[in-house]
């Protein structure tokens, strides 16, 4: 869905791409652009190359302040129209003109980055050109950012997929020319993805359709801005748990064989430098006021969705003060994998499932935060570390609930009458 290119230097190939997604990204653009240019220069000055800002028509100046950052590599920019955003949407666009200029290897930065290096763009690029079709960062965070990826994103991805990626949604990622290929004529497109959930479906394609997948050490933190979890979190939050769930239906065959997890491989050397990435300040009361305004909204729905037993943890939730507040992790696993359940069914409402999910979302960040406020990033990596084994002990639970839906919504009823049609 392009809508305007502008490529004042008349690119018309390229072996690496460097892709910067962004929607009203003026005042902060120029950072990664230069450091791209930069790390071409440095690390890849042997191939052809070329800087893409990929937007969403922004009104600031971002398409100026792109253009004007001076760089010794060409820089072309593409738009959406002017109705259409979504980061989605701009990276579709990156991979057609990856495509048209044939690049083999993409590597896409958020726009917001602070602390990018050169050394981001040979970390991204450099497996590329060894085999691999899917480059995945691994930075120090603030052991408070990326609390969807913490309790959400990574034990999903491992539990069902089998392979450990810690920042499946991390925003900054190596693509083969090949795999950019397979993403344009993926089936599993939704408008989710053309939104907030690229990310985690970039990393669950890459994985389901067995590409060649890796991990990078980054070599310094990721400084980005930065949101505290209490605050509005806006439709984000609902189009990357919807594109988890939907994504559990596409890929079905494949999670349900799948026992075990099992490390990537990992490039690089350690974490680099060990500059602590700034403070995420945490509204732990607020995260509470969440929880229980939901048991208020949804306690129909959650009564519907949960188990028995799960309904009956909701309960003693309730009663516990925000300072002791703990959400025990089997709970917590058993709560997700029953409203990954409840979202494949036919008739559910799915903006609403996912909007009455979301208060257990603030009530687990609020339970991690309260558990790892002594703990330093290390120690507070090792509970997340636990966490991901706890899901993936009790994937028995997953499976159990996904049969009875299937058997109570007919599907395994057709595959049993199938059967007993076959001739012995």
């Amino acid at each position: 869905m392009i809508a305007k290119i502008d490529n004042p230097d008349h690119v018309t190939s390229a072996e690496i791409v460097v892709g910067i997604p962004s929607y009203n990204e003026a005042d902060s653009i120029a950072v990664p652009v230069d450091v791209a240019s930069q790390g071409l220069l440095k690390h890849f000055a042997d191939h052809s190359s070329v800087i893409i800002n990929v937007d969403n028509h922004s009104s600031d100046g971002t398409q100026e302040a792109f253009l004007n950052t001076p760089t010794k590599i060409p820089k072309i920019y593409v738009s959406t129209p002017e109705e259409v955003k979504g980061k989605g949407h701009n990276l579709r666009n990156l991979f057609e003109v990856a495509a048209e200029l044939k690049a083999k290897a993409i590597v896409t930065v958020d726009a917001d980055l602070k602390s990018m290096t050169p050394r981001w763009i040979q970390h991204l690029a450099e497996p590329l050109f060894d085999g691999y079709d899917y480059v995945v960062p691994i930075y120090t965070r603030h052991k408070y950012d990326g609390t969807i990826t913490k309790n959400i994103a990574y034990p999903l991805v491992r539990t069902l997929y089998g392979l450990r990626v810690r920042q499946p949604i991390g925003g900054d990622f190596g693509i083969s020319g090949k795999l950019a290929r397979c993403y344009l004529v993926e089936k599993t497109w939704s408008e989710d993805v053309s939104n907030f959930g690229i990310d985690i479906w970039m990393t669950t394609v890459a994985i389901g359709r067995h590409f060649k997948v890796c991990q990078t050490f980054m070599g310094s933190p990721k400084i980005h801005r930065t949101k505290d979890p209490a605050s509005d979190l806006g439709p984000m939050f609902c189009q990357v748990v919807g594109t988890i769930f939907q994504l559990m239906m596409d890929f079905e065959f494949l999670w349900k064989d799948t026992f075990e997890s099992r490390p990537s491989t990992v490039y690089g050397f350690g974490l680099g430098d060990r500059n602590d990435p700034p403070e995420v300040k945490v509204t732990r009361d607020r995260l509470h006021d969440l929880f229980l305004s939901g048991a208020r909204d949804y306690r129909d729905l959650w009564k519907k969705v949960l188990s028995p037993e799960n309904w009956r943890e909701v309960q003693k939730l309730k009663k516990t003060k925000w300072e002791k507040f703990y959400f025990p992790s089997v709970v917590w696993a058993h709560m997700l994998f029953d409203f990954a359940v409840a979202y494949r069914s036919p008739d559910c409402d799915r903006v609403e499932l996912l909007n009455a999910f979301m208060p257990f979302y603030f009530a687990r960040t609020l339970s991690f935060v309260n558990k790892t406020r002594d703990m330093d990033s290390n120690e507070a990596e090792v509970y997340m570390e636990n966490i991901s084994r706890v899901f993936e002990e009790e994937k028995h639970y997953l499976l159990q609930r996904w049969d009875q839906s299937l058997k109570e919504h007919g599907v395994a009823k057709v595959a049993d009458l199938l059967a007993s049609e076959s001739p012995d």
